[in-house]
Parts: structure tokens; sequence; C-alpha cells
């Protein structure tokens, strides 16, 4: 059985694909749940209805999927500190 720390690892490696960062460092991965054999993952976007939320939803319950687990999700939009400290890192790394 996965542990609440492997699957943190494991979705430490998805990045945004437009920003040289994984979701996590960025905030927008905001909290990871292990619940048996179920992941429940919150997600904070910058703005709501970004164009790529369902492109960032699918790339997380990919390698959740693949390691059999089921995945669960809740989305809200950032407070102004951490979409100041996203667009921060935005500007950064910026990759297109």
């Amino acid at each position: 059985m996965i542990t609440k720390e492997e699957l943190i690892n494991e979705l430490a490696k998805v990045k945004h694909p437009a920003i040289d960062y994984s979701l996590i460092d960025l905030c927008i991965v905001k909290n990871v749940e292990l619940d048996n054999e179920i992941a429940k993952v919150n997600f904070a976007f910058p703005f709501p209805n970004i164009p790529i939320a369902g492109q960032l939803l699918h790339s997380v319950a990919q390698p959740i999927n693949q390691l059999g687990l089921e995945f669960q999700y809740e989305i809200e939009v950032m407070t102004e500190e951490e979409r100041a400290k996203f667009m921060q890192m935005e500007s950064e790394a910026w990759i297109g």
C-alpha cells in the first residue's frame, strides 16, 4: 500500500506545462490527502475558469490512477498572497 509521502513524491514530479516548476511548487496542488485507496487533492488556481484547468487536473490524475488510486479533487481560487507568489514564480520560470 502506498503512503501519503510516496504519493506526494510522485505528484511533485508533475510540472506545469508552461512554467518550469511543479504544480506543488506553484501551490496549484495545495493539499493532498490519502484515505484508503482514494487520493484527495485540493487545487488552487490563480484565477477562476483558467483555460488549462482540465489539463492540470488530468496531469495529476494520471500518476494517481497509475498507482491504483481513485482521484478526487476540489478547486478553489488562490488567495492574494498565493497569487502573488505564483505570479513571481511564473515570471522567473516561464517556458511558454
